[in-house]
């Protein structure tokens, strides 16, 4: 069951990689509907039981970040009548070269961590720090607001991994939680998104700085 557990992992932090190096809109947000997908059926694997709660998760989980959300951008993406960074704050190198660095220094710093047993062979922390650092990375080192918001959804894919170390005590509350507040963000940011297209006609942020009260 890890093998395939760190497998699943092991192909999100790949997508963390494929994030940070295009450029391209469209790519981009396929990666984070895979990644989605990918880790809305980790919980099945975490259970030691399927659970009915369990199922569900999983199922809400595939459903909004594998399809809904992405439809949304892909929306956005169409309506603003842009595909592609163009001049990122960060450069594509440099974050790829950033992520790869943090990736290797999350799966070196968590084998010093005190795991428990069942969680010290498996790719959970490594994955939710290297997932985080990406989201943070997309966050920061892009300008089209699409892209950010990519980001954040993968901070939060982060942040779910590491809910999974709690499953056995507190079954799927905090990924339920933490699902309720996606689609919630994800909504408000919808919002602010359409709202700078029709102030600006474009979706770059560094227009934001023009405003006044």
């Amino acid at each position: 069951m890890n093998s395939t557990l760190n497998l699943l992992i092991g192909l999100a932090m790949g997508l963390n990689l494929l994030a940070l190096a295009s450029g391209r809109l469209p790519s981009v947000i396929r990666a984070v509907a895979v990644q989605g997908m990918v880790l809305g059926v980790l919980p099945l694997l975490s259970e030691g039981h399927a659970h009915w709660l369990v199922w569900l998760v999983a199922a809400g989980t595939v459903v909004v970040k594998g399809f809904v959300i992405p439809n949304l951008l892909t929306r956005a993406m169409r309506a603003a009548n842009i595909d592609r960074e163009i001049e990122p704050f960060l450069g594509f190198v440099p974050s790829l070269l950033l992520g790869a660095a943090g990736t290797i220094a999350a799966v070196a710093g968590a084998r010093a961590l005190p795991l428990l047993p069942q969680h010290a062979d498996t790719l959970l922390v490594p994955g939710a720090l290297a997932t985080v650092l990406t989201g943070l990375l997309l966050l920061i080192g892009r300008s089209k607001a699409i892209l950010q918001v990519c980001g954040y959804l993968m901070l939060e894919n982060g942040v779910y991994l590491f809910g999974l170390l709690l499953i056995e005590s507190t079954p799927l509350l905090v990924e339920s939680g933490i699902l309720l507040d996606l689609t919630v963000g994800v909504f408000v940011i919808g919002i602010i998104v359409d709202r700078i297209q029709r102030e600006f006609d474009t979706l770059d942020t560094r227009k934001l700085t023009v405003l006044r009260e």
